[in-house]
């Protein structure tokens, strides 16, 4: 599996020919909204910053569209979304929460999550994480903070931060106690991830 960031809460994860896309920015964004084609996209919050399904359609390929909460399964990943709260954008408003499995490992997407209070449903579907995804820079989603808080709580083993400026990635890592050199990309089997326990990843835009 190979995981790219591509900016604010924008991933693209790949495992052979299949691509995944999640909360790719939509032209009307002001984040840079990418183009290449998926197979599967999700979006956690309907806003422009994270809604742009029509970026990551290319030719006759039509991405498989998630938008919120339920039970999918499509071309053998396993996808379940969990509804929780957000304020971004200066309103509430519903994010949803997913947990992807894909290549015998659990991918928990927080999205635009706004508070570090969970529903009993999320924290248990959210079971046994591998790879934690979660916004750290505040206004209308967790501020650094509360997100290393809710990292701990949920015992991944490994951490991706996203939604940040440089500074609030600085204060992300200070409250980690951690010093981490960004890289490219994450390539990952399950195999790599025995024996981590909230180690971060952070990943060059």
């Amino acid at each position: 599996m190979v995981i790219t960031y591509l900016g604010g809460e924008c991933f693209k994860v790949t495992q052979g020919d299949l691509t995944i896309a999640i909360n790719p920015p939509s032209k009307d964004s002001s984040l840079k909204a990418p183009k290449f084609g998926s197979d599967i996209v999700l979006t956690t919050l309907d806003h422009e910053d994270f809604n742009g399904i029509e970026q990551v359609g290319f030719g006759e390929r039509a991405p498989f569209v998630i938008t919120g909460p339920g039970e999918y399964e499509v071309k053998g990943v396993a996808v379940r979304g969990f509804a929780s709260e957000s304020t971004y954008g200066g309103e509430k408003s519903i994010n949803t929460i997913y947990s992807i499995l894909l290549e015998g490992m659990n991918l928990a997407f927080l999205g635009a999550l706004g508070t570090d209070q969970l529903s009993k449903e999320a924290i248990e579907g959210l079971d046994d994480i591998d790879i934690l995804f979660v916004p750290i820079g505040g206004e209308g989603v967790l501020d650094y903070s509360q997100a290393y808080a809710l990292a701990v709580q949920l015992e991944p083993k490994v951490v991706i931060p996203m939604h940040y400026t440089e500074e609030q990635l600085k204060r992300f890592l200070k409250e980690a106690g951690e010093d981490v050199k960004p890289i490219d990309k994450l390539t990952v089997k399950r195999k790599d991830l025995e024996g981590k326990e909230d180690e971060i990843v952070v990943l060059q835009s």
